[in-house]
């Protein structure tokens, strides 16, 4: 099967079995009914047993979100930069299967141009295929100053930025998740393409209409099941949205067994079903096809 023939996961965090703690930590400690997988063929497993199951499902390129510990991990050992591979590890996966997996790295928009220069370098590794912004962290909206740094870097050297939009997953500020927010970083970055990840939800439709309105604005699925997709997500997918959706799960909320069997069940014309699992996927996180095609 050929490279373009597989699926891509743009956001999947650190899958290893140490990270359940960190995860089932977090929920007892906000309360909150965020769901992670379970079921041992689909929930955390070591990088040789992960790569299996890639195979098997069909599978290319994880996109791992990758960083240092920020202010809030030092402070607290269930905090969301703990969920997050370690640098030292997303090398050693990178390197260790060669186009399985690529890292996106972290913004940190509290370390000014420190960090802008940190991930300047961080972009000299060919694994490294784009940043991530867990924007509930921060309590900053997509067009607020301290992003634009990091957006004219995507520009310069040509990779994407998927941040998290809609509602929290814990207990933060929803309100800067909002997608209508990208409208005016849309503009000002017009080479800059941008992945509302998270469907948007609750605010759908402005995540939607974001990725209507740009060409350089996409949607990203992860977090949720196709199952509980918005309708106007579907209609999006099978619609204007047909070169415009990336497949995600944010696992461990979701399992790429779970995801993909519900896949099926959207019963997609083959090119909005290989648009979706892959190649707009690829046209955005251009990196992924310098690392050539997986095992």
């Amino acid at each position: 099967m050929s490279a373009d023939g597989r699926v891509v996961d743009y956001l999947c965090n650190a899958f290893t079995p140490d990270r359940q703690a960190v995860w089932d930590g977090a929920i007892a400690k906000a309360g909150i009914p965020v769901k992670v997988r379970r079921d041992g063929a689909d929930s955390f497993a070591e990088p040789s047993a992960m790569v299996d199951r890639m195979d098997e499902l069909a599978i290319a390129t994880l996109v791992l979100p990758t960083a240092d510990l920020s202010r809030h991990g030092l402070l607290d050992p269930v905090e969301v930069d703990h969920i997050f591979c370690r640098w030292d590890e997303a090398e050693k996966l990178a390197t260790g299967w060669p186009g399985r997996f690529v890292a996106a790295a972290v913004i940190d928009p509290e370390r000014g141009m420190a960090g802008v220069r940190e991930m300047r370098s961080r972009l000299t590794e060919p694994w490294v295929a784009g940043f991530y912004v867990h924007t509930h962290s921060w309590d900053r909206r997509l067009d607020h100053a301290d992003y634009y740094p990091y957006y004219a870097l995507c520009s310069e050297l040509d990779v994407p930025v998927a941040m998290q939009t809609g509602t929290s997953g814990g207990l933060m500020a929803s309100e800067c998740g909002q997608p209508i927010t990208i409208d005016r970083a849309a503009l000002y970055f017009p080479e800059t393409r941008f992945v509302l990840s998270h469907t948007g939800w609750p605010w759908v439709d402005e995540a939607v209409s974001m990725a209507l309105k740009f060409p350089n604005v996409y949607l990203g699925t992860a977090a949720y099941p196709p199952r509980h997709w918005a309708q106007p997500v579907k209609d999006f997918v099978r619609g204007p949205g047909r070169t415009k959706v990336l497949f995600g799960t944010n696992f461990p909320t979701v399992g790429h067994r779970h995801a993909l069997a519900q896949i099926d069940e959207l019963e997609l014309e083959p090119a909005i079903r290989a648009a979706l699992l892959g190649g707009t996927a690829r046209s955005v996180y251009t990196r992924l096809a310098s690392e050539g095609e997986p095992a």
